[in-house]
């Protein structure tokens, strides 16, 4: 009789206890996602981290896997979404870039800065003179993006990658 009801006590914990946990713990999953997410949102200015994959497959940017300093900040309203992007690559890593957002280096223009004002703003990125830029402007049809591509080439075997892509509904 004892034994009995210590297997039906067992029982009654184990399939009240189990969920609950699980409860538990899936709240305090979700409520640390939650933090993240309004982190993200609430971030004025860019943000020393990568783009999380999704937002690098929605606005067509291929970094490469070597960039270093990558820095990066999305905007969005009801006419466009930009993703403003920063980063430092290799000679090799450039080409790639290029390659995956669907241009070539041949495409680089010297001396251009293909970065609007309006983004230099938003961003404080500095374009001035003494320094060798490059840049492209790479054109999709809607609804894909269209990247504003400027390099830094000063130093050839790290250039320094700005890009702004712009989505439009």
């Amino acid at each position: 009789m004892i034994r009995r009801r210590l297997i039906t006590l067992t029982i009654i914990v184990l399939l009240i206890g189990i969920p609950a946990g699980y409860l538990v713990i899936s709240a305090g999953q979700s409520r640390r996602s939650g933090k993240d997410k309004e982190a993200e949102a609430s971030a004025q200015g860019l943000r020393e981290d990568w783009p999380s994959g999704m937002q690098r497959r929605i606005f067509e940017l291929p970094i490469p896997g070597n960039a270093i300093g990558v820095q990066y900040y999305e905007t969005n309203n009801w006419k466009a979404s930009r993703m403003y992007v920063k980063f430092r690559t290799t000679s090799a890593g450039l080409d790639r870039f290029l390659s995956g957002v669907g241009t070539g280096r041949a495409a680089l223009e010297t001396g251009k800065v293909t970065i609007a004002e309006r983004d230099v703003k938003i961003t404080g990125w500095y374009f001035g003179p003494g320094v060798d830029w490059a840049g492209t402007v790479h054109k999709n049809k809607k609804p894909r993006p269209t990247q504003n591509i400027t390099v830094n080439m000063t130093d050839p075997a790290a250039p320094v990658v700005y890009v702004v892509s712009a989505a439009t509904p």
